[in-house]
């Protein structure tokens, strides 16, 4: 066994016989000297070997990447190196074993390397001794450690869930897994735990949670996965305060713990209608200003064809205001932001720039006085742009709330080490889905609507709204949970809004509707993302990054090269076959 790590020796150490093991970074050749940089999981050791060692013929023919093991005294190094904690000593070596030899490897071992990610993913095993990923992974164990840290505290219970569960014709696709034993039939893998955690609450268990593995069949993005995992937690007797305090000092603890990050309590709450009125989304990013304004009854009684169109066909136009960047963004720049909005259905982007005059697009059909409006409504200065968007609510909403964020990353208003928490609340119990021309549930058909709504479910569903928070870390959504629906009349009523048959119902929740009738407590939970909170906490934009073995944007796995096929006896053990399509 492995007794110690590099990175626990100092000039404390000096004369101490040690045996150590790890990689060799490094070889360099000095005059007969051989320095190897030795590394292991907690960094890099200077290991010495002379020309009259009896393995200074091993040594001289080590590849990078090898794994040795080295036998020698720690000494006071001559030239220190301060990049590095051991960098007063070295190790005298009085003997050296090759373990394991390389081969020439794909790419350097460095935080800096230059490797393609194709090819990191390729050799994942390879791209995990960089310090940039394996820190990575060790933060997200300190994470998940202190979870289990605080929960136990608090007297919750860990219970693991079933993987093959039953497919749901609500949210993602399903990835599916068909049954040998029961043929035709299929498994579905869990999106989330969701039903099995209510049904623990029926159990009476009142406190649980679980480090969950989802899965969903969706479209990926930089911070999603094929599958993921989730801090999972559910409790009884709660009210949507209650979950959000629990959550909230859960949050506290895990940042103070992992990151000596001391956060402030209670959290801001933002209404889910005022996160897209200001912000333009519900997960929205405060580390920047840059609110977005409603100009609209400013050009009530404009001549501009546009804006007047707009107006009639009860659209809204809305405006942001970029400081100090009316002379720094050129005709070309705002025609590259025009085509970046546009990609959100935006029709277009207006602009003026406010100087000693006010020019721009809309310069010569906008009013002296509409200017001055603008001006004194969105506290205009000298040398600020005014960019504007109008049209429909939700196209200018989110077309705007994109900009924004695209601007303060560009402008570099975002300060990295900076992280501001809030929870959105008061979410609508349904969205329009123009896929399915209907409304589906926003977050689940589980999710409770506030008591003073159960009466609209059925008849004024665009102003349903639930008992549904989510809690946003520097625009990402790191957790979201609702208070759930614990009554069977309720229940039912819901699947009747989102045009549930009840064969459909009796299908696919059948065991759960039953298992409302035999006292069901009230009931609340959360899930956080375990992936995007360690994202958050390490600084890093992609989520593959934090895990171990990641996929690729179209679900792949370079390294293993999965999803593949599978043998034609297997596809008959299960009864099923191939259509070329």
């Amino acid at each position: 066994m492995k007794e110690f790590n590099n990175a626990s020796f100092n000039i404390k150490h000096v004369n101490k016989e040690v045996t150590l093991y790890g990689w060799v970074q490094k070889k360099r050749n000095l005059g007969g000297l051989l320095f190897i940089d030795l590394r292991d999981r907690s960094g890099i050791i200077q290991v010495v070997v002379r020309p009259d060692n009896k393995d200074y013929e091993t040594a001289s023919s080590l590849k990078n990447e090898s794994v040795i093991k080295v036998t020698g005294k720690i000494v006071e190094r001559e030239s220190k190196n301060d990049n590095i904690p051991t960098g007063e000593i070295e190790v005298e070596t009085s003997s050296l074993e090759l373990i394991s030899r390389s081969i020439d490897i794909p790419f350097e071992i460095t935080d800096n390397t230059t490797a393609l990610e194709d090819t990191r993913l390729k050799y994942r095993y390879l791209d995990i001794r960089r310090d940039e990923i394996k820190n990575k992974l060790i933060t997200r164990s300190k994470i998940t450690m202190a979870v289990r840290e605080f929960l136990d505290s608090k007297d919750f219970i860990e219970v693991e869930t079933p993987i093959l569960c039953k497919t749901t014709p609500e949210g993602a696709r399903d990835y599916l897994v068909p049954s040998r034993v029961n043929k035709g039939k299929f498994y579905a893998l869990p999106q989330s735990p969701q039903l099995f955690k209510q049904l623990l609450m029926v159990g009476g268990i009142e406190k649980y949670f679980q480090i969950a593995k989802c899965f969903r069949d969706e479209d990926l993005r930089a911070d999603r996965q094929p599958e993921f995992t989730q801090i999972d937690m559910e409790m009884s007797f709660v009210s949507e305060d209650d979950v959000m305090n629990i959550a909230e000092n859960l949050i506290k603890y895990v940042f103070k713990k992992v990151k000596n990050i001391d956060i402030t309590l209670p959290l801001m709450k933002m209404k889910y209608n005022d996160a897209i009125k200001y912000y333009g989304s519900d997960k929205p990013d405060l580390r920047f200003d840059m609110k977005i304004n409603d100009i609209t009854s400013i050009f009530n009684n404009t001549t501009f064809e546009v804006f007047k169109n707009v107006i009639a066909s009860k659209g809204i136009i809305n405006a942001i205001v970029v400081k100090d960047c009316a002379d720094k963004f050129s005709r070309k720049k705002l025609d590259s932001l025009t085509e970046f909005v546009k990609t959100y259905k935006a029709s277009g982007l207006a602009y003026l720039k406010y100087n000693d005059d006010v020019t721009g697009s809309i310069a010569k059909v906008t009013t002296d006085e509409e200017k001055s409006e603008i001006k004194k409504i969105l506290d205009v200065k000298a040398g600020d742009l005014v960019l504007i968007i109008s049209g429909n609510y939700k196209i200018v909403k989110t077309s705007l709330g994109a900009l924004r964020c695209k601007l303060a990353k560009e402008l570099n208003l975002i300060d990295k080490n900076d992280y501001k928490l809030l929870w959105v609340t008061d979410f609508p119990s349904f969205e329009w889905s123009e896929e399915e021309n209907r409304f589906v549930a926003c977050h689940h058909p589980f999710t409770a609507p506030k008591d003073s709504d159960v009466d609209k479910l059925l008849t004024d569903k665009a102003n349903c709204y639930s008992k549904a928070y989510d809690m946003v870390i520097n625009g990402y959504e790191a957790g979201g949970g609702s208070i759930r629906i614990h009554n069977e009349d309720v229940q039912k009523k819901m699947f009747e809004a989102l045009e549930l048959t009840d064969e459909q119902i009796k299908d696919k929740f059948g065991f759960f509707v039953d298992a409302l009738k035999y006292g069901t407590p009230p009931h609340g939970g959360l899930a956080f993302g375990l992936d995007r909170l360690t994202m958050l906490l390490t600084n890093t934009e992609n989520i593959r990054d934090v895990i171990a073995f990641p996929k690729t944007a179209s679900a792949n796995c370079l390294m293993s090269e999965c999803p593949n096929t599978v043998e034609e006896k297997q596809l008959k053990d299960l009864g099923i076959s191939i259509k070329e399509v």
